[in-house]
């Protein structure tokens, strides 16, 4: 159970940048980072402090864990924008929201098996000094065609 200076803090509306980087598992410097970049916002009390409301530790953990998903900051903020009047996601916004980001984390998956799978083998870097490279990628025509790990970077048909 909370101490009732927890649970006062929380409920006041009027939280401070420190309690909210303790409270949330995030730097303070992180939340300014955020604020910089429209994710999440604050105002300034008479002292000229940073204050957030209650709901910014929802918004901190839906940023944290698309994140953890890989998804971008600029992601996150084009679909959180997406939001009436900027409001914190719900239960059921975080579902729609979440599905959005499925396919993308789908191929990041596919990405992550394909390496697990050829990163042994040819992945179409050019570097040629493979024995089964030739193989595949005799004399480099596939740097022809792209740059990077060409075999790597193309889901398998």
């Amino acid at each position: 159970m909370p101490t009732t200076t927890t649970t006062k803090k929380i409920v006041d509306a009027n939280l401070s940048v420190g309690f909210v980087a303790k409270r949330s598992g995030v730097n303070v410097s992180a939340l300014h980072f955020y604020e910089s970049k429209g994710l999440i916002r604050s105002w300034r009390n008479n002292g000229n402090q940073r204050r957030y409301k209650p709901d910014v530790l929802r918004r901190v953990a839906v940023i944290k864990a698309a994140q953890t998903m890989g998804i971008t900051l600029d992601d996150i903020k084009s679909t959180l924008d997406t939001l009436p009047e900027q409001r914190t996601p719900t239960k059921k916004d975080w579902s729609a929201l979440s599905k959005k980001w499925q396919a993308q984390l789908d191929e990041r998956i596919a990405y992550m098996q394909r390496l697990r799978d050829k990163v042994d083998g040819c992945i179409g870097c050019g570097c040629l000094s493979m024995n089964n490279c030739p193989i595949y990628n005799k004399d480099d025509h596939l740097g022809d065609e792209q740059s990077g790990a060409v075999l790597l970077n193309t889901p398998q048909k």
